[in-house]
């Protein structure tokens, strides 16, 4: 571990010494979860978890054109190119 120093608010510093007594922890305890929740929360979502969890999720669709279709389309509109 590293030692860090913190300024707090009287109110801040009232409230957390009254919780550490609430809850049997240690201010410094209270403090580091806190600070694990904040960065849990704060972290970057993991690419490849979502990527995964939206697998196949249009397989079924019968409302969307064919990836030929839709690549012909675009290279008609952006590179000016006709026929197929």
């Amino acid at each position: 571990m590293v030692r860090t120093q913190i300024y707090l608010t009287e109110e801040e510093h009232a409230g957390l010494r009254a919780l550490a007594r609430q809850t049997g922890r240690t201010q410094s305890e209270l403090i580091r979860g806190a600070v694990d929740r904040l960065l849990a929360g704060a972290a970057p979502p993991d690419r490849v978890a979502i990527l995964r969890r939206g697998r196949g999720l249009w397989a079924n669709r019968t409302d969307l054109p064919e990836a030929a279709e839709l690549r012909r389309e675009w290279d008609r509109r952006h590179l000016g190119l006709t026929g197929g």
